[in-house]
């Protein structure tokens, strides 16, 4: 997958480190089996042949099929606007496996004796519980346009995803077009699981207002986006941070219900 992954576990005092660091080991396992299969930076990876052609789907590991079913319905949700099989190369399901893997991961971890925990997968957040009984997690969304400041910040358990240009201009790809296109410089997404919230994250960064609609009418998931002049939209379920919260007077563009 090419990129860094951090886990936070929290235990209660007293617990047996060596547990902890099995708990770890495990959730590493999963992040290292999923590179394993799904890199497109490995050309001996399962994904790699795939895409060369050089091997069938019922050659893959069982995982491949799985990703790729859920491609498909994320492709389906979003309209369009996620589409692996739009992308250079072949068919490439990064956008989504990033996601998956961490909550994969994540699911290593859900054992009696960890009271909460977080994977970061370069931004891309799973978690359950929290900091503290009864306080969900917060986490900061960054300023697309200048990375030393916050947007703001999200109250939320669950996934946070984010995807946007500023850290790469010319990762996301029109799938109508196939060309290098952003309609907003930034877009999160959380939810109750990162695999569908990271896809939808890259298609609402590419598609935009179409995609908060489709994105409005899904249960558990919010979104926000960030536009190319600074202007915000946002479902209304948000789960914006008190201090982070729009005025009553709402400064920015109506959200869309």
């Amino acid at each position: 997958m090419g990129t860094i992954v951090t886990i936070d576990v929290y235990v209660d005092a007293g617990k047996s480190v060596d547990r902890l660091a099995a708990h770890v080991g495990r959730a590493r396992s999963v992040l290292h089996r999923a590179d394993d299969i799904f890199s497109t930076w490995k050309a001996d990876s399962p994904m790699s042949r795939l895409r060369r052609g050089e091997a069938m789907l019922d050659q893959m590991p069982p995982e491949v099929a799985g990703v790729l079913d859920a491609c498909r319905a994320a492709r389906m949700l979003s309209g369009g606007w996620f589409d692996p099989w739009a992308l250079p190369g072949g068919v490439d399901p990064t956008g989504y496996v990033k996601g998956w893997a961490a909550e994969r991961a994540l699911g290593a971890l859900r054992m009696p004796d960890v009271a909460a925990a977080v994977v970061n997968a370069a931004g891309d957040i799973a978690s359950f519980g929290g900091p503290a009984p009864g306080q969900p997690f917060r986490f900061a969304v960054v300023d697309p346009f200048d990375r030393t400041r916050l947007a703001c910040v999200v109250e939320h358990t669950g996934a946070v995803a984010t995807s946007g240009t500023s850290e790469q201009d010319h990762h996301l790809i029109d799938p109508h077009s196939r060309r290098a296109a952003s309609a907003v410089a930034s877009a999160t997404v959380t939810g109750p699981e990162l695999g569908l919230a990271d896809a939808l994250a890259t298609a609402l960064a590419i598609g935009g207002p179409d995609v908060l609609e489709r994105i409005d009418a899904l249960d558990g998931f919010e979104a926000l986006v960030i536009g190319h002049d600074g202007d915000r939209r946002w479902t209304c379920g948000f789960p914006w941070a008190p201090e982070s919260a729009p005025a009553a007077v709402n400064l920015f563009p109506t959200p869309i219900r």
